[in-house]
């Protein structure tokens, strides 16, 4: 969570014959525009920021990263809050304003128009990644006791001022979720008819404590539009929609890759330059250490490589292809792992098979190698050497690949989380001491 202290409005404002063509720019494109404020001071994009009809301000940050959108919320005068925040969709504002220091944010919250300040607040009750937090609450509902006639006419009278909805939900008088009805239901019924009568009840329902994760498995399994949301009583509560599941999965399926290679989760294209750097250079001294670990492993065979200079050559093939193929199943596994496609009860399995894999590529790769190295060199036992410490490194390639993230799963921790790098230093260090260890070992017959 981005922190923030707040501060007093900015003053100053971009040169008037500019705001035109600034404001222009705004509405025709605001996507772009929000690209563009994400890469400025804060002050100047505070200043922009401040010069826009609301509407035209929350269009703005309805498109800015996350993290950005809350340190500039927490930094514009109150009064301008309570006009953009109302205009903004209750998810996405309660989103952004997480982000915002909590004493700040009690405050901000307290200042809003009643609905918008109970649907926020309602919103920031439930876990980060839960239904309840991505749950929209606006939600079409009628009783079970009125006709299809009277359900028509509120349907169109909502149509008319936003988009129609796809489903239509029926409550009892207390709002426990009795079923629900499509449109194609509501028009082929005859006008007197109460949609109690025809209503569907058995109905996929999501808890609001759910995992976000699941409920986008299960909505895809059943291919709904969108599933409702009931509290423990099982009252409806909101929906969450399948387009804004399906962006969750894409966006945790990214954020997954950016982890892997030890990038910021939250990190952007156009995130700040500073931003991006506090993000990165951790994992970067971690991979150094890592890196010169992999180093004093071939120091230790200082001597053997002055000996045998062409065991230099190698190297780099043995690291690289060790990294390749460990790649290779830590992408499989982790591809299954935000499919939920591995039940706990098959992680060994899973070691195995891809333990197996490891296996015949290092036989595969390593008769190659040893092909190449012996038709280089001339030397038969060059290519053996070489040709054993592939199959070595590679089989704990796939072993490794399978092993760290379902590991870290099993522990608690996120499986994504820079196991790039953890395995690029097993594949380093093994490949290395198994390549020189060999050549060792047979250096009576490389010399």
């Amino acid at each position: 969570m981005i922190t923030q202290t707040r501060q007093e409005p900015v003053t100053g404002s971009p040169p008037t014959p500019l705001l035109p063509l600034a404001q222009s720019y705004l509405k025709h494109d605001p996507l772009a525009a929000a690209h563009c404020i994400e890469i400025m001071d804060e002050q100047e994009a505070l200043i922009i920021l401040k010069t826009l009809p609301p509407d035209l301000a929350a269009e703005v940050f309805s498109h800015l990263e996350v993290n950005i959108a809350s340190s500039l919320l927490g930094m514009i005068p109150s009064e301008l809050f309570n006009e953009i925040v109302p205009k903004l969709d209750s998810q996405k504002a309660a989103a952004i304003i997480i982000g915002i220091e909590p004493d700040i944010r009690t405050k901000l919250i307290d200042r809003l128009p009643e609905k918008s300040r109970d649907e926020i607040r309602e919103l920031l009750t439930y876990p980060e990644f839960s239904a309840g937090r991505m749950m929209s609450t606006d939600v079409l509902a009628l009783r079970k006791d009125i006709k299809v006639e009277e359900a028509m006419q509120r349907i169109r009278n909502l149509a008319v001022k936003k988009t129609p909805y796809s489903y239509t939900y029926v409550v009892d008088e207390e709002s426990h979720l009795l079923g629900v009805i499509t449109m194609r239901d509501l028009i082929l019924a005859l006008p007197d008819t109460p949609i109690a009568e025809f209503m569907k009840t058995d109905i996929f329902t999501v808890n609001a404590f759910m995992d976000i994760e699941d409920v986008a498995n299960e909505v895809a399994k059943r291919k709904y539009l969108a599933a409702p949301v009931v509290d423990i009583e099982g009252k409806l509560i909101g929906i969450v929609k399948a387009n804004q599941l399906i962006g969750h999965v894409q966006q945790e399926a990214t954020e997954d890759l950016l982890k892997m290679f030890g990038a910021g989760s939250t990190e952007r294209t156009f995130s700040p330059v500073p931003y991006s750097l506090a993000k990165r250079q951790p994992w970067l001294h971690v991979n150094l250490l890592t890196a010169f670990l992999a180093a004093a492993v071939v120091a230790i065979f200082e001597d053997t490589i002055a000996q045998i200079t062409a065991l230099a050559v190698f190297l780099p093939v043995v690291a690289g292809q060790g990294g390749n193929a460990g790649n290779q199943s830590l992408a499989v596994v982790m591809r299954g792992l935000v499919m939920r496609e591995i039940p706990r009860d098959k992680f060994w399995k899973l070691i195995a098979k891809e333990t197996t894999i490891g296996l015949i590529n290092g036989i595969t790769i390593g008769i190659v190698t040893a092909g190449i190295a012996w038709l280089w060199y001339k030397n038969v036992m060059l290519g053996v050497v070489i040709g054993l410490a592939m199959i070595v490194n590679l089989v704990v390639a796939g072993l490794s690949g399978a092993a760290i993230p379902l590991l870290m799963k099993s522990l608690g921790f996120d499986p994504a989380q820079s196991s790039s790098i953890v395995l690029t230093t097993i594949t380093d260090v093994v490949g290395f001491l198994a390549f020189l260890g060999f050549a060792t070992i047979f250096s009576q017959f490389l010399m």
